[in-house]
């Protein structure tokens, strides 16, 4: 032991690191119980509760607490002004719909949503007129009621005399918004135009727009004609799940399904299905060695051979990672370029088209194609490399063709593109139309990792699962895979996660996107609050289920969606 916390503490890499605390664990010190404190300060009490005490409320309850505290005359004196403020404060917290988190929750543990949604509260508790505010899809990780309460912040904002500039794919901030600009109208090299600039009813009246089409209801993803049948012998059963809020639970996720686990936030669902379940399989069925949250026992995993975790991170963290290595086809590729004639007179093998060894790579960027300037106090510069231009290769590899293409032009074709011009090679083919089919036409094959979004990275990972042979035992989780998406995309992504389930698998997302728990065949509904008022399974069925529901904060905006499909849709 010794040994591994002097290699942790002197490493300096993060694999190390990480790999080191997988031997670790994190308990409360058994002096102060977690307090942080000294005695003598926890000595010191408001009320009968100490400070570490109260912030370990949830911030409702602190609220209630602080109001109702009773407090003699001088105390009230010295008080007032505290007092004052920390009611503004906490008033703000509940107005974004953080109620639930605790004022000693660990900033690290708070999902991009809440981290965003306290930084909006310190705004509205400055007071301050006539600021830009910018924000980045504020609406990530929010369910429908907590969203409701997000957009009356923003108003608020406004209303104050501040402007806001909300980059956004989410039906109801879009339909709230005073002005819309809809960039597009594809993405990639057929975006980059002002489709739309002007109020909500010139968007939906737009023919050229497809954000317009969506929310008039002229198009619109359609609801399942029937659901998967439920196999009751092949199902996952989660037995005593108690870890942070979850309350005992038992929970059943059957198998061979597309399943949603829904929930307002912070109801417990990462919790169940990352914490518990995802890392449960991945130490049973691949080997892992994760520290699952607290439950009793999980059973049914001899049903399956396979667990992935399809998030979006990015694909590679260097500009050498693109989509043709990530998925493989760069080596067929590389294959088909090394049988050419002219490659077999100069004796060129595959690895002469690799730009990451030596030999067919322009050795003044080493296949980089940019050279980095390093600044001192500066994010680092990237330039094209002025020997290559940019192409990776050097001028000899750049004279082998096929089809009168070079390598480097290969990997400057965007996906469609490809296909078309790799018709005739089946095993390129087959990969190019995958990518195709998940809506990645218009990324360029060589296209850098760092450069793709959340949501394409995702993609590509799919598109990488899609290419291998099926067992039908294989369980795909999947943590909002929506976010960042617009709804053409996710009518794309619903396609690919279909012919998953389609296979024999079994696909589960946590998700707050009405249009994918209306498409999924089993709904598990967490709630009915956030914190430690939720925790509990409140609905499960199919999406026509959970809408009758009552109880079921889900259910009250999915079943006004089973109705209309957004067939129409007025400003509110």
């Amino acid at each position: 032991m010794p040994f591994i916390h002097r290699r942790h503490s002197e490493t300096d890499s993060d694999y190390s690191r990480d790999k080191y605390e997988a031997y670790m664990r994190q308990i409360p010190c058994h002096i102060c119980s977690g307090a942080r404190l000294k005695p003598e300060v926890l000595a010191v009490t408001l009320g009968n509760k100490n400070i570490s005490e109260i912030t370990e409320l949830s911030i409702s309850d602190c609220a209630e607490f602080l109001k109702n505290i009773k407090l003699t005359k001088r105390e009230a004196q010295i008080a007032e002004r505290v007092m004052k403020e920390v009611h503004a404060r906490l008033g703000f917290l509940l107005d974004v719909g953080l109620d639930y988190l605790s004022l000693a929750r660990p900033a690290a543990t708070l999902s991009g949503g809440e981290a965003q949604r306290i930084r909006l509260a310190t705004q509205i508790g400055s007071g301050l007129v006539g600021v830009l505010y910018v924000l980045d899809e504020p609406s990530i990780g929010l369910h429908q009621r907590d969203n409701r309460r997000l957009i009356e912040t923003l108003t608020h904002l406004r209303d104050l005399g501040n402007t806001l500039i909300v980059v956004e794919h989410d039906e109801e901030t879009i339909r709230t918004a005073d002005w819309i600009v809809d960039i597009g109208p594809g993405a990639g090299e057929h975006g980059g135009h002002v489709v739309v600039s002007g109020s909500y009813e010139e968007l939906i009246a737009s023919k050229e727009s497809i954000t317009g089409a969506y929310l008039s209801g002229r198009k619109s993803i359609a609801i399942p004609s029937k659901r998967r049948p439920i196999d009751n012998k092949r199902s996952l059963l989660v037995k005593g799940a108690k870890e942070n809020n979850l309350q005992d639970i038992d929970v059943v996720v059957p198998l061979g399904v597309f399943v949603s686990v829904t929930g307002v936030s912070g109801s417990g669902k990462s919790t169940l299905v990352n914490d518990i379940l995802y890392t449960t399989l991945a130490n049973k069925l691949n080997g892992a060695r994760l520290v699952p949250g607290r439950h009793r026992s999980v059973s049914g995993v001899e049903l399956l051979d396979k667990v992935v975790h399809v998030d979006q991170s990015p694909i590679g963290r260097t500009p050498r990672s693109n989509p043709a290595t990530y998925t493989g086809l760069f080596d067929k590729v590389r294959a088909l370029f090394s049988e050419t004639t002219e490659a077999k007179i100069r004796g060129y093998q595959q690895g002469r088209f690799s730009f990451n060894v030596k030999g067919g790579r322009c050795e003044n960027c080493s296949g980089d194609g940019t050279i980095t300037i390093e600044m001192n106090f500066l994010p680092d510069v990237y330039v094209p490399c002025e020997v290559c231009h940019g192409a990776r290769y050097n001028r000899e590899t750049l004279e082998v063709h096929y089809k009168n293409k070079t390598i480097a032009d290969v990997l400057n074709m965007p996906i469609e593109e490809a296909h078309a011009f790799f018709e005739s090679v089946p095993n390129i083919a087959r990969f190019l139309k995958t990518l195709n089919d998940v809506g990645l036409g218009y990324v360029r094959l060589g296209q850098s990792a760092p450069t793709l979004s959340g949501g394409e990275a995702q993609r590509v990972k799919l598109a990488t699962e899609l290419q291998r042979r099926s067992t039908g035992r294989t369980i795909y989780v999947l943590d909002e895979p929506t976010t960042g998406l617009h709804f053409e995309d996710v009518s794309k992504l619903l396609i690919v996660l279909n012919r998953l389930v389609d296979t024999g698998n079994t696909v589960v997302v946590i998700e707050h996107n009405l249009d994918v728990i209306k498409c999924s065949d089993w709904v598990i509904d967490m709630g009915p609050e956030g914190g430690f008022r939720g925790g509990l399974v409140v609905a499960e069925g199919t999406p026509e289920d959970v809408a009758k529901v009552k109880a079921s904060y889900t259910g009250q905006y999915l079943a006004p969606m089973l109705a209309t499909n957004r067939k129409v849709a007025v400003k509110k």
